[in-house]
């Protein structure tokens, strides 16, 4: 299915009307140049993984990774913790990797955790929370993956 999208030259600025929360790669760029630490719901520390590739990539760009995942003590150099609220640094972005059905409890999180941008990879899709957290002034993409989409920006490192 084509995607239609609707943009302001004025403001520089594209609504996908079939997704809105897929961004064009300028929304991308803004949103990760205004974010340092990453937070990765369900990374795992097996290289095969995807959540594993995606979180080595934005690290070699200079984001700092921090894995959320129970029971891991760390991966890729960084201490894991078990949820969101055990971090006890300031989280940019919230990058999951959890199946559909564990968003609206992340978003939840996310919102009491005071978290301004969530990002739910490749076939991770929640419509009414990302519509909640939207509603909570989060910045919210699904359905897309943070590598993949975001690596056009580069080294663009709050």
């Amino acid at each position: 299915m084509p995607e239609l999208w609707r943009c302001s030259a004025a403001r520089m600025e594209c609504e996908n009307l079939m997704n809105p929360y897929k961004l064009d790669q300028n929304g991308i760029c803004r949103m990760l140049c205004s974010v340092r630490n990453i937070a990765v719901v369900g990374l795992s520390p097996n290289p095969e993984r995807p959540s594993f590739r995606v979180a080595q990539g934005m690290q070699a760009l200079g984001y700092r990774i921090i894995p959320v995942r129970p029971k891991v003590t760390a991966v890729l150099g960084e201490r894991a913790y078990a949820d969101l609220a055990s971090v006890p640094e300031p989280i940019d972005l919230v990058d999951v990797f959890r199946a559909g059905e564990h968003v609206p409890a992340i978003v939840d999180e996310c919102i009491r955790l005071g978290v301004k941008n969530l990002w739910l990879q490749d076939g991770v899709i929640h419509e009414e929370a990302a519509q909640k957290a939207r509603s909570a002034g989060i910045n919210v993409v699904m359905d897309m993956c943070l590598w993949r989409d975001g690596q056009a920006c580069g080294r663009c490192v709050a």
